[in-house]
């Protein structure tokens, strides 16, 4: 190997150590960030509910705001768009449903999941009259799924995507964009659509991803460093 290839590789070992450096970082970064998460869902998730925000509030509603327990009243309308979901009770559908405020305004609700053989609507119909329910409030997800585009002209949707499933039922009025996740009632039997099933646990591996990100820098500016020797000793008469 010649002088420059010894070098070159040299340049490469260093710059190599540099962005693993880089890369750790990162992901320490990304663990605090994990951590704060984890703890305003955590400490949202109990507090008691609070009054759905009203529409002149809609626009400041944020990430902040995301899993508070939130109490609504109002009526279902008689539609609804089925939005493919993995849950830990297998694969299926979201079953998001219109609720129809006394103001006038519409939230879309996550009544729930439903798995395959209970997806058509006679099978799992939202209840008529006046109801009232506690639940999750959710931001809008936009695009669809990895890999997956909705299709709102079919129907066809992976990702709760608020203002696309709102136009594709033809809402009128007012419509909140974002939706809730109606929260389980230990009280009443259990149903499909089965709510209650919003994740909550987030898998947390930054700390490790780090660790190893360190080490490989660490073994790259070892690597580095070696090469240097071994270059002044060829050189050293």
């Amino acid at each position: 190997m010649n002088r420059a290839a010894r070098v070159a590789l040299i340049v490469t070992a260093a710059l190599a150590s540099l962005g693993f450096l880089a890369l750790a970082a990162w992901q320490v970064q990304r663990l605090g960030w994990k951590q704060d998460l984890m703890a305003r869902i955590d400490a949202q998730v109990r507090a008691d509910p609070v009054p759905l925000p009203l529409p002149a509030a809609w626009a400041a509603v944020g990430k902040a705001d995301e899993y508070r327990r939130v109490r609504l009243k109002g009526r279902f309308e008689p539609r609804e768009a089925l939005v493919q979901a993995t849950t830990e009770l297998g694969g299926g559908h979201w079953v998001l449903a219109p609720l129809r405020l006394d103001d006038g305004s519409a939230i879309l609700v996550n009544r729930g999941f439903v798995p395959p053989e209970q997806r058509a609507p006679e099978r799992h119909a939202a209840p008529t009259g006046l109801v009232e329910l506690v639940g999750l409030l959710r931001l809008t997800e936009t695009g669809g799924g990895p890999l997956r585009q909705n299709v709102p002209g079919e129907g066809r949707w992976y990702s709760r995507d608020v203002a696309g499933i709102a136009a594709q039922l033809a809402l009128t009025g007012p419509v909140a964009p974002f939706f809730v996740d109606e929260s389980a009632d230990p009280a009443k039997p259990r149903r499909y659509p089965r709510p209650g099933l919003t994740v909550l646990h987030f898998a947390n591996n930054h700390a490790v991803y780090a660790a190893t990100w360190l080490a490989l820098a660490v073994m790259a500016a070892a690597a580095a460093g070696y090469l240097v020797r071994e270059e002044r000793r060829r050189v050293t008469p």
